[in-house]
């Protein structure tokens, strides 16, 4: 175990200690293995969640199974904001029983829609853990915008107000750094990755070329998937976020 690790006491996965309302990543322990679920129907986050925690059941799993969430929020927020959100998110996991000595183990993503976005936070999917038998690494490395400290502090928002092209390479190679560095730490290699998302209103192509393909050269072949949305909070422009998994489900958890 890696000592930036932490290992879930009750479920299959190690996690990467982040800020509250969410850990930087996450990796399967060896006999388990991460599952990807995308929503066919995203629902209210809160109940998505709920939802998400009786599926898991149903499938004779643990509600403390689930280690990563995507969300899609109606707009970036504010910090205050945000900071709000994050304390009824954070509240639920909580009543939900899934942190770990105060510590939220459960990876997230939460990003704006530029078209057909929702009118509250919707949950729009999930990754949990389970047994298995393969010897392959599965993670999920948490969204990560231009903002390389832990506060949410405009202050420290790289490029800040800046959309030229070469403030967002700049942007998207801070970006880079904090991911490169998430897989560091969960002992994974990029080669490791299955799906690449990148989450900007801008211009992908240069960036693509100049700055994620050299700093993640699997992207040259797996290529990304581009979601033209904007980061959970004002001012931040790129955001991204990937997992190496074997599987990836889709489910309704609508019915």
């Amino acid at each position: 175990m890696r000592k930036n690790l932490t290992m879930h006491p009750l479920s299959g996965y190690a996690f990467l200690p982040g800020i509250a309302p969410y850990s930087s990543g996450v990796i399967a322990a060896a006999g388990y293995e991460i599952v990807h679920v995308t929503l066919a129907n995203p629902m209210p986050w809160h109940d998505g969640l709920r939802a998400a925690g009786s599926w898991l059941e149903s499938r004779g799993l643990d509600r403390c199974d689930l280690c990563a969430v995507e969300l899609r929020c109606p707009a970036p927020h504010s910090p205050g904001g945000f900071a709000e959100f994050n304390g009824r998110y954070q509240a639920l996991l909580e009543e939900s029983k899934l942190l770990v000595d105060g510590q939220n183990p459960v990876a997230r993503t939460n990003v704006a829609p530029l078209a057909k976005a929702p009118k509250e936070t919707q949950l729009f999917g999930f990754s949990f853990v389970q047994s298995a038998t393969t010897s392959i690494k599965t993670f999920v490395v948490a969204g990560a915008g231009e903002l390389p400290h832990r506060d949410v502090d405009r202050r420290h928002i790289v490029r800040l107000g800046e959309t030229s092209a070469e403030a967002m390479q700049d942007k998207a190679a801070c970006v880079l750094l904090i991911i490169r560095k998430r897989l560091e730490c969960l002992g994974v290699i990029d080669s490791s990755t299955s799906m690449l998302n990148v989450y900007t209103e801008h211009p992908l192509q240069s960036i693509l070329v100049d700055v994620i393909i050299p700093a993640l050269p699997t992207a040259a072949h797996l290529g990304v998937r581009w979601f033209c949305s904007r980061p959970p909070v004002e001012e931040i422009e790129f955001e991204m976020d990937l997992r190496g998994v074997r599987q990836d489900l889709t489910v309704d958890l609508s019915h």
